[in-house]
């Protein structure tokens, strides 16, 4: 096509995943996930309400292993079984952002998240900000929408130390917050529930949560990202664009396929004189993954989000969104074997 610029290919090649089954899914877990809770009796009763504080890891991913727990009947019958679960994209991010730092007290005032305390999780995080709502907004849509198997009103999140306001901690108040949101995910659910739904459905009734769920609460959390080294705020400002084309793409969000993207991604927060791809401690693909972003953002800077728009018009083309995977994973396979 003539509109596929250049910077496509960069963007494809750095963001290939590979589609290699394994033996051993536990080893694609996040991290803690069998030491996190499962259930809800894992955690404790208040007034015959369950109470799970999302300020530290384990309760947090535990929150999300709930969620995968009970949705994952709702994908055996596509091949692959539960782990075609798009919710595993959640749980996995949640788990990167942990294993790589990005939930540690940026204003090192306080020890939270830090080796004393790691499973500690700080309200002054913009990852774990924004993620607190790619956390809670579908957790507690699938309370509502009657997957978990409780009472809307039988389950709460406790709230951060600070700025309480900035969050929402129970369905009702969810709802109360953000009900065009709220109404993204259970309509996710309820094309979940029904067996006549194809995965490519489930993916692009997601990724619009998703992404919208980013739009709504990002600019809260803006005055976050002046705690963060230069290279780790372009990180921050390049994942959110980032998301955007995985969005276009309907990027499928199962266990394994996240769990290779991830191969991708920084494995620390990133300091003052990181400049990729030139990361001595970072992999090839880390780092061209780096530069790759930062292209791609500057790129949809000059062309005021031109080229975000040639990529809509590309995904809607019949057939171009399975020619982009099926490229992501070819090129990949080559990167792997030229550098790895």
């Amino acid at each position: 096509m003539a509109f596929l610029h250049p910077w496509v290919c960069v963007f494809v090649g750095c963001f290939s995943v590979s589609l290699a089954g394994t033996d051993n899914l536990t080893t694609l877990y996040p991290p803690l996930w069998e030491e996190s809770p499962g259930q809800f009796s894992d955690y404790k009763v208040e007034n015959g309400k369950y109470i799970i504080d999302p300020w530290i890891y384990l309760e947090r991913i535990g929150a999300y292993k709930i969620l995968t727990n009970k949705t994952s009947m709702f994908f055996e019958r596509f091949e692959g079984g539960s782990e075609e679960n798009i919710l595993w994209g959640l749980a996995l991010q949640h788990g990167w952002q942990y294993s790589s730092g990005r939930l540690v007290d940026p204003t090192q005032k306080s020890n939270c998240g830090y080796e004393s305390n790691h499973l500690c999780i700080s309200v002054d995080s913009w990852w774990a900000d924004l993620n607190y709502f790619l956390c809670a907004l579908p957790f507690f849509a699938a309370v509502d929408s009657g997957i978990m198997g409780i009472s809307s009103d039988q389950v709460l999140f406790l709230p951060p130390p600070v700025e309480q306001t900035k969050f929402c901690f129970s369905v009702s108040s969810c709802k109360s917050s953000y009900p065009e949101l709220m109404r993204k995910w259970n309509l996710f659910y309820q094309y979940m529930k029904s067996p006549f739904s194809s995965f490519d459905d489930l993916l692009k009734y997601y990724w619009e949560a998703h992404t919208s769920t980013l739009d709504a609460t990002y600019r809260t959390f803006e005055d976050r990202i002046e705690y963060y080294s230069k290279p780790e705020g372009d990180f921050e400002r390049n994942w959110l664009l980032l998301v955007k084309y995985l969005t276009e793409m309907r990027f499928p969000t199962t266990l394994n396929r996240t769990h290779e993207f991830q191969e991708g991604l920084p494995p620390r927060m990133l300091v003052s004189g990181d400049q990729p791809p030139f990361i001595s401690n970072f992999t090839n693909l880390q780092n061209t993954v780096l530069f790759a972003l930062d292209v791609l953002y500057k790129v949809d800077s000059a062309t005021g989000s031109f080229s975000l728009t040639l990529w809509k018009i590309f995904m809607e083309i019949p057939g171009a969104r399975v020619l982009a995977l099926e490229i992501f994973e070819e090129v990949f396979k080559i990167f792997n074997q030229k550098w790895l």
